[in-house]
């Protein structure tokens, strides 16, 4: 019934909506006389401000048509390397004759598989990870599809299919690829590599880059760690998930919808939230364009947000954040046991925000302690001073003082790769 009430919300406030909008336009109109006047700026923004605010926000898109590579422009586009029901692998492909212009006859760049979160956003919060990574990478990213929009009669979606997905990625990328975990995929990358090493798969990854992720959660939990201990997971089963209703394409199936996660982060942080309002509106009464804009493209990106299949949210409570069961050594992967141990020659990288209030200190650099036979130079743990949880993969200390300690972490996994002895499947 939420789900349901919430479209009937949106359909009843939708006039309201177009007519803020038609407002604001009105005010700014350069037939007003009263247009650049004190009275017709304030309402011209106090109307956009209302129309912002209850609009409905699109997946965003990643803008991104061209890359710089020692100065020189490169352009690119985006391909669709593989789709499956939950999920589209995007390819950002260089053009490769600027880039033999730029490059000559030199080693490919590696291929990097970035493994953006299922966990509310879409993938395009992500792109400055992308951007930083372009330059030197031939880059991949996991574009999770918004189940409401897949049919019911697509199955379930849950932690073991989105392993399942991971392995099949890195597959399909080939052998001596790299992959790079945000965030809430940590676990499940790990999971996927320690399967594949177990395997002797020869696509395993090259190495492993994982970034403010919950791969221990007990250690220096954060509120949202602790809030997903306080209820019980049948709680968490009769509150938090709802029926899609229609029209949707996934009409019936019983998702964690978008807009639930995207209150609770509103009320988590409700000051901050309602004081970015009040600076826009000062900002558009000023004639502040610049900021403005970057009020506007921030929350068109932040508002924007996806429901996620119920098998998969409810999972990933229990596993990730109750029970612990990769941590503790008890995870299974369709009744197998999940053995990091079995990693050996896939170098691992963890990288944590000093200020990080999503995932603490320590949270990540657990999956050091989990590979256990990993030898320590294919190893690596950094901690980045005066970030919080996005710092880490966005922002100008991503680009500048973390990017570069990952791009060189992976030319050092690469010649070690180089080395590794052939496997018995790769044999046969």
């Amino acid at each position: 019934m939420l789900y349901t009430s919430y479209e009937l919300a949106y359909a009843a406030i939708s006039p309201a909506r177009i007519a803020a909008g038609l407002g604001a336009r009105f005010w700014r109109s350069p037939f007003n006389p009263a247009a650049q006047s004190w009275v017709g700026r304030s309402a011209a923004a106090a109307l956009e401000v209302c129309e912002h605010a209850m609009r409905r926000y699109p997946k965003p898109e990643w803008g991104i048509d061209a890359t710089t590579i020692n100065g020189v422009e490169v352009p690119l586009t985006i391909e669709t390397a593989t789709s499956k029901a939950f999920c589209t692998l995007l390819h950002f492909k260089r053009d490769t004759k600027a880039l033999a212009k730029i490059r000559g006859n030199d080693t490919p760049d590696p291929k990097v598989l970035i493994v953006a979160p299922l966990s509310g956003h879409y993938a395009t919060l992500l792109r400055g990870t992308v951007e930083a990574m372009l330059p030197g990478h031939d880059v991949y990213i996991t574009d999770w599809v918004d189940a409401r929009h897949v049919p019911a009669s697509s199955g379930r979606f849950d932690l073991d299919d989105y392993i399942d997905y991971l392995i099949d990625f890195m597959r399909m990328i080939g052998p001596g690829a790299h992959s790079m975990a945000v965030c809430q995929p940590g676990p499940a990358l790990l999971a996927a590599a320690a399967i594949m090493a177990e395997d002797g798969d020869p696509c395993r990854p090259a190495s492993m880059t994982i970034m403010g992720s919950p791969i221990d959660t007990r250690r220096s939990p954060t509120v949202p760690n602790e809030l997903s201990k306080e209820r019980s997971y049948e709680w968490f089963a009769q509150n938090m998930i709802y029926t899609v209703p229609a029209p949707y394409a996934g009409v019936m199936r019983r998702v964690y919808p978008g807009f639930v996660q995207l209150s609770a982060f509103l009320a988590m942080n409700s000051e901050r939230h309602v004081n970015a309002q009040n600076d826009y509106f000062q900002h558009l009464v000023e004639g502040d364009g610049d900021n403005a804009e970057k009020h506007r493209n921030f929350y068109d990106e932040y508002l924007s947000v996806l429901d996620m299949p119920e098998e998969f949210y409810l999972q990933t409570i229990r596993d990730v954040f109750q029970e612990h069961v990769l941590a503790d050594g008890k995870s299974l992967h369709r009744g197998r046991l999940v053995r990091p141990e079995a990693i050996t020659d896939i170098a691992l990288m963890t990288v944590e925000g000093e200020n990080d209030d999503i995932s603490g200190i320590g949270q990540t650099q657990a999956a050091h302690d989990l590979c256990a036979n990993l030898p320590k130079n294919l190893q690596l743990d950094y901690i980045q001073p005066d970030v919080g949880h996005y710092g880490v993969f966005n922002g100008s200390r991503w680009r500048n003082e973390i990017q570069p300690k990952v791009a060189d972490f992976i030319k050092m996994a690469a010649k070690a790769a180089e080395k590794r002895v052939p496997t018995k499947m790769a044999a046969e």
